[in-house]
């Protein structure tokens, strides 16, 4: 949520920052409702003042002894004004919040101008593309082929997007999970958390999922609960309405969750194999931070989503979205793209962004600076959501003969397992 004064103040900057989002808004019709606000706020106000005039008058009159009843009259009269007026006033109230609930964050001024992904530079990019030399097959046949997941009886369970992971498959998912909290807080000096999967509303809204993104998620409509979409909703709502203490700022967290998506209006759009799911495994990373160090964290989160894949050897590119193609919360983004030889294209594993102060006000996060109270900005990524990263192994480390082979990073956790074999057996 953006700050009620800049909307007021900096209206033409807000009114720029919508034209390069891209974002259909009506602007005016907001100050229309601020404006309203405020005369209907003085006037309460000024009928509060004037009730209490009364008040006084009523106990003077009464203590000399002299008839009151106009006095008193006259302060119901107020008093239904007032009632009246309150009414109103929350009416306007409620409206005005509704639509900033729907306004997007400004992007930063480091954020490229731009319609579309098509207009996202990239940054940087690691590594090198591998080369197999033979011909792939692919992911989801291959893995099937290895017995480590079988997509058919998750569909029969719950339905498509739900795949269940079997064998090695399985210890390969929780291999990998378990790596990337252990690089956090080994490494990366974080606090794991391990939150509730499910959510309330108001968690909803503190994130930015609710309202806009309502179709997306998964609800429980009889508690009004939400499957988790990402550990970033309960982790970043951990301290919803309390008061940091800025000493002991930036607080740096992580998160393992299953996440859940309707995903909404997406259907039919790169629905085979593990590319889009409706439940998948990630770890979340979440930065409280200071308002004058946010963007030093934004750089730090990177780096940390950026050593997973590099110990992982998987060859990745990092873009920076444009204004166009940036997430509604967002004040500046990162997207972290492997490289899937089999699929012969980028594929996004992990987003890092910078909120600023926009969840903050929607949560009511604030830290104490110099005496006074701030809004605290926050910041999260994946670090890393586990599917894609599934996909880049399988095509990355498979062999000529159909085994695959596992990672050094990974066979720690895997007791050693060197290799997987063609007919799914475990080679140390």
């Amino acid at each position: 949520m953006l700050d009620p004064r800049l909307i007021r103040e900096e209206g033409e900057k807000v009114r720029s920052a919508l034209k390069n989002r891209g974002a259909d808004f009506d602007l005016d019709a907001l100050l229309q409702l601020d404006s309203e606000r405020r005369t209907r706020a003085q006037e309460l106000d000024k009928l509060k003042a004037e009730r209490n005039a009364a008040s006084e008058a009523i106990g003077a009159l009464k203590k000399r002894g002299e008839d009151a009843t106009a006095a008193m009259a006259k302060t119901r009269e107020i008093g239904e004004k007032i009632a009246a007026e309150q009414k109103e006033f929350d009416g306007v109230e409620q409206a005005f919040k509704a639509q900033c609930l729907l306004l997007p964050n400004i992007p930063h001024d480091s954020v490229p101008l731009g319609k579309s992904a098509a207009d996202n530079p990239v940054l940087k990019t690691w590594g090198r593309p591998h080369e197999p030399g033979f011909t792939l097959k692919h992911h989801l046949d291959f893995g099937v082929s290895l017995g480590l997941y079988d997509f058919e009886r998750g569909s029969k369970i719950t339905g498509r997007g739900f795949p269940i992971y079997t064998g090695l498959g399985a210890k390969l998912e929780r291999a990998l999970i378990q790596f990337f909290l252990d690089q956090h807080t080994d490494q990366h000096g974080m606090t794991e958390v391990l939150p509730p999967f499910i959510v309330n509303r108001q968690s909803m809204i503190g994130t930015g999922q609710l309202p806009k993104f309502a179709e997306d998620m998964y609800c429980c409509t009889e508690d009004d609960l939400y499957l988790a979409p990402t550990a970033e909703v309960p982790v970043t709502n951990m301290h919803a309405d309390e008061i940091l203490d800025a000493a002991k700022l930036p607080l740096a967290y992580c998160a393992y969750t299953p996440c859940f998506r309707r995903e909404a209006g997406s259907w039919g759009k790169e629905t085979r194999g593990f590319l889009r799911l409706h439940q998948f495994n990630k770890v979340e990373m979440v930065l409280f931070s200071h308002p004058e160090k946010s963007w030093e964290g934004l750089e730090r989160l990177r780096e940390c989503a950026e050593n997973l894949l590099q110990k992982l050897g998987l060859h990745y590119r990092v873009i920076t979205l444009c204004t166009g193609d940036m997430g509604f919360g967002s004040a500046k983004t990162y997207d972290l793209e492997v490289w899937a030889p089999g699929e012969k294209r980028w594929l996004e594993c992990s987003s890092v962004s910078n909120f600023t102060d926009f969840q903050a006000r929607r949560a009511n996060i604030k830290t104490r600076i110099d005496g006074k109270l701030q809004h605290v900005h926050t910041l999260n990524g994946s670090g890393l959501a586990t599917p894609r990263i599934l996909v880049a192994l399988l095509e990355c480390y498979q062999t000529e003969d159909g085994g695959l082979t596992v990672p050094d990073a990974l066979r720690p956790y895997l007791g050693g397992i060197r290799k997987i074999s063609p007919d799914g057996r475990a080679e140390r």
